[in-house]
């Protein structure tokens, strides 16, 4: 029959193993192939044959796995280029040497745009080895799904942060503006879906060039009226002229992009400085919103499994190649929330950026519509039943990168 290999790229999510342990049990209860193995560290670690046999993972350690934070391969942010034939070349190499006919890649846009690559390379050079995309990122900026496995997890986490911190700012009289800063490079929908909470004053996402004057007078307005302002910012907000608000611009990830982290912070000092409020107190979201495992969206963690099995079967036919699975949204007579399965051309996934509608931002930073609003509701609902230890925290395995 053969082998598949399962690989995982890109920042991690807090549901990104749930779609890992689909492919394991989905080849457990319909052995496709004679094993699974594991890409250790990504793309990376398939170019150094690091691999690491999961085709008998216990049915309670899967379990642990769905729920177990970070990438339990390992991750990496190594970029497969177009024109790097040596990189392309091994992997296939790599694929030979162990049996392997098709390869699952979990990750986000990149990741995407090297499963399109390899499919490529396979076709051009007469290979029949397939691989396939199982997408994922916080940013939920993919097209064209939906949504994404790990946004509704940080969403939730996103959320509880946001009304938590709500309340212990409400507690004090002193006058100070209170920020927190998400992840979203170039999308806002972690931050816009803050908005959930209602605690939202005023909300900066980068579908809309910042102004600065602009922002600052809603900043008194809250304050004149209020005597407080609870502001919510994406990483990626920026300027007209494509400048970002937060420093590190001189640096990059591995995949080229701008290290961002400190806009919360620039908004801080701005409104310190315009006299507008004497001090102000930043809130990080980070990687916290990725990696709270214990916060899962019980549709998060469901739809991301169910994703894994998807890849899987589908896989089954021997034409399926160059493709990605993801989420969208099925009719229902009551309007319902329900998901619906599909594929499409890894093409179609790689290197395009789904923006937060523009049309959905209440103006002057004001917030987001109630289609908005209806659109994030259902993807935070219902938490999974975490299995916890003696300890009182939740279970989490020994990653496969470590053992």
């Amino acid at each position: 029959m053969g082998n598949c290999l399962v690989a995982q790229s890109g920042g991690p999510t807090a549901v990104i193993n749930a779609s890992l342990a689909g492919v394991i049990k989905a080849n457990q209860l319909n052995p496709i192939y004679d094993k699974v193995l594991g890409g250790i560290h990504g793309v990376e670690g398939v170019l150094e044959g690091k691999l690491y046999d999961l085709t008998d993972v216990p049915a309670p350690e899967l379990e642990i796995l769905k729920q177990t934070p970070s990438s339990a391969l390992g991750t990496c942010r190594y970029k497969m280029k177009r024109g790097q034939d040596a990189d392309f070349k091994r992997v296939l190499e790599v694929m030979d040497e162990h049996d392997i006919d098709t390869m699952f890649y979990i990750g986000g846009n990149d990741s995407m745009d090297t499963v399109d690559a390899l499919s490529e390379w396979a076709a051009n050079t007469g290979s029949d080895k397939r691989f396939v995309g199982i997408p994922k990122t916080v940013d939920n900026d993919l097209v064209p799904p939906d949504h994404c496995p790990g946004f509704p997890s940080a969403a939730k986490l996103a959320n509880l942060i946001t009304h938590a911190t709500k309340l212990d700012y409400d507690a004090y009289t002193r006058p100070e503006v209170f920020v927190l800063e998400t992840m979203g490079r170039d999308a806002g929908w972690l931050a816009a879906s803050c908005c959930l909470t209602g605690d939202v004053d005023l909300v900066v996402l980068p579908e809309m060039d910042f102004v600065r004057d602009a922002f600052l007078e809603q900043v008194q307005q809250k304050m004149d009226a209020q005597g407080s302002c609870y502001i919510v910012v994406s990483e990626g907000a920026h300027y007209a002229d494509g400048t970002y608000l937060s420093a590190g611009e001189s640096a990059n990830d591995g995949f080229a992009h701008a290290v961002l982290g400190g806009a919360a912070l620039t908004l801080k000092q701005m409104i310190v400085d315009a006299g507008i409020a004497p001090r102000g107190v930043v809130q990080d979201l980070s990687r916290a919103a990725r990696s709270s495992n214990f916060a899962q969206s019980k549709v998060d963690v469901t739809e991301a499994f169910d994703l894994g099995l998807s890849a899987h079967m589908r896989s089954a036919d021997p034409d399926f190649t160059a493709q990605v699975v993801g989420v969208k949204r099925a009719a229902t007579p009551d309007g319902a929330y329900m998901p619906a399965y599909f594929a499409g051309p890894a093409a179609e996934f790689a290197n395009f950026v789904k923006a937060f509608p523009t049309e959905w931002m209440l103006p002057d930073y004001g917030g987001i519509t109630s289609e908005a609003l209806d659109y994030f509701r259902p993807l935070i609902a219902g938490e999974p039943d975490i299995i916890y230890g003696s300890d009182g925290l939740p279970k989490t395995i020994i990653p496969y990168n470590l053992r």
